[in-house]
């Protein structure tokens, strides 16, 4: 009995297409990607929102195996990203292995057959002998529950799915939220709307970005001498590392970024009151760390205003907070970010005895081994999964690290014969988890601050509390001891 393919993959974003790269060199090529929109990229995809780019310097933000040497700038904008992965996406000759506008729905894993059958939406149906769950955690919008926001009657719209025929010129606008796509949309649009009301629950920290062209020298220099464009990238990654150090309980360099934040608002924010506002009261790095130089001086513009009360009522064209005040507003745009300590999708996964994972995460809390693998759910592989985000440095050097992991999992899978799957043991992945959340104990994410790297249990199952480092290290290969090996009914 065989399956439709070996190997069988959810997503195109940088994920699911680094996974097909590396199959491919390891010369296997019964896979597929189904992908449900009809091009690769995923957030860099749907993120289309003024100003949009990444916060890690784009050498570094890249596959190690497909290097860019001509980026155009230190960290560049949502466009070239995407268009990094198109290429990729030629230069690998991966086009033939996607199925496009196909939507997986329902994942089901029969030990009679020991493969998974996906179904989707369509009613489709593949049989693979291995799923690699690579739709990432950035897909599923938070948006706040305030009451009256049914009765907004001007445009309403998530960052992620901005509205590109609204026109903000002489505009009202109230932007909700003030993480990552909020520090870069505020700059964007504070010089041609009338009037910005960014509502703020929590101040963010922020370092300066000291983004620049890369210029046409630097260019040449590392098309031409690979070896310098890997220095490049390595002295990125190690001074990243630098920084998870001061997140992980050194004082000496946790002081010395707060110093920087602190100084950085100081400097950008000569409003004594303005300032106050925009003063984080909690460590630095409990939440996400952000890198702008443009949003605090776009908060100290005379036409916005950075409001801190808390959000009482929507009314169809105005916000009210809990001072009494109402704020006229035109568009409201909701830079809330995404739920994704809970990990919950409207994929179904059903494992071993019909066991549903997002049912049981739910219960438990997200948990996986090294965030890839689940006890119950056999020959599947999660990427970007619980506990592997970081606060420090590049996730593509996470998926990466997993990539090797995936790697040794089915060379395992391999050399255990036909009729064969592995189930990781409930021991290992339970051990495994409480150490995770052990190495907590001490970090920043611990020092008692809400954010959204907790789940509804209030546990981290969010972030690596380690250095990028110590997970690749970790992931170089499995540990056959932590696998059961089931055969199917002969």
């Amino acid at each position: 009995m065989k399956p439709d393919v070996d190997v069988a993959i959810v997503g195109a974003g940088f994920a699911g297409l680094g996974a097909a790269i590396r199959l491919q060199q390891r010369g296997k090529t019964s896979f597929v990607i189904f992908e449900r929109a009809s091009d690769v990229g995923g957030t860099w995809r749907d993120n289309v929102y003024p100003n949009c780019a990444c916060d890690v310097p784009s050498h570094l933000y890249s596959f190690s195996f497909a290097p860019n040497p001509a980026w155009s700038r230190k960290y560049s904008p949502q466009p070239e990203i995407l268009t990094y992965l198109q290429n990729v996406v030629e230069q690998f000759t991966l086009r033939p292995y996607i199925r496009f506008r196909t939507d997986i729905v329902r994942t089901e894993f029969s030990e009679q057959t020991g493969f998974w059958t996906l179904t989707d939406r369509a009613g489709n149906v593949t049989t693979a002998r291995v799923v690699v769950g690579a739709t990432g955690p950035l897909n599923r919008l938070s948006l706040p529950k305030l009451p009256g926001i049914e009765t907004f009657t001007g445009p309403a719209f998530h960052t992620s799915n901005w509205n590109t025929s609204t026109d903000l010129t002489g505009k009202r606008v109230a932007v909700v939220g003030t993480g990552a796509s909020a520090i870069q949309v505020v700059p964007a649009i504070a010089p041609k709307v009338a009037q910005l009301t960014v509502f703020q629950r929590t101040a963010p920290y922020v370092t300066p970005r000291q983004d620049r062209q890369t210029s046409a020298f630097e260019q040449r220099l590392f098309a031409s001498i690979p070896l310098v464009r890997k220095a490049y990238r390595g002295a990125i990654f190690w001074l990243n590392e630098l920084t998870g150090l001061s997140f992980l309980g050194n004082e000496t360099l946790h002081k010395v970024g707060s110093s920087i934040a602190r100084k950085h608002l100081e400097t950008a924010i000569s409003d004594p009151e303005l300032r106050r506002k925009a003063t984080p009261d909690y460590k630095m790095g409990c939440k996400r760390v952000l890198v702008s130089d443009d949003y605090y001086p776009a908060l100290a513009r005379p036409n916005v205003e950075l409001v801190t009360d808390p959000i009482a009522e929507v009314r169809p064209n105005s916000l009210v907070t809990t001072d009494g005040t109402e704020r006229p507003v035109d568009v409201l745009i909701y830079a809330t970010g995404f739920t994704v300590a809970s990990i919950v999708s409207d994929l179904s996964i059903r494992g071993r005895a019909g066991r549903k994972l997002f049912d049981e995460w739910l219960t438990t809390g997200p948990q996986a081994h090294y965030g890839i693998t689940v006890s119950g759910f056999p020959n599947l592989l999660l990427l970007v999964g619980p506990n592997t985000g970081l606060g420090h440095n590049s996730i593509v050097h996470i998926i990466e690290s997993q990539l090797n992991y995936m790697i040794s999992y089915l060379d395992l899978l391999d050399r255990a014969g036909e009729g064969v799957f592995l189930d990781v043991r409930p021991d290992a992945q339970e051990a495994y988890n409480n150490t995770i959340q052990q190495r907590m104990i001490g970090t920043v994410w611990a020092s008692g601050c809400r954010s959204w790297y907790m789940d509804a249990q209030g546990r981290n199952t969010t972030i690596w509390p380690a250095l990028a480092s110590t997970y690749r290290n970790a992931t170089r290969r499995v540990n056959p001891a932590d696998y059961e090996r089931c055969h199917r009914p002969t």
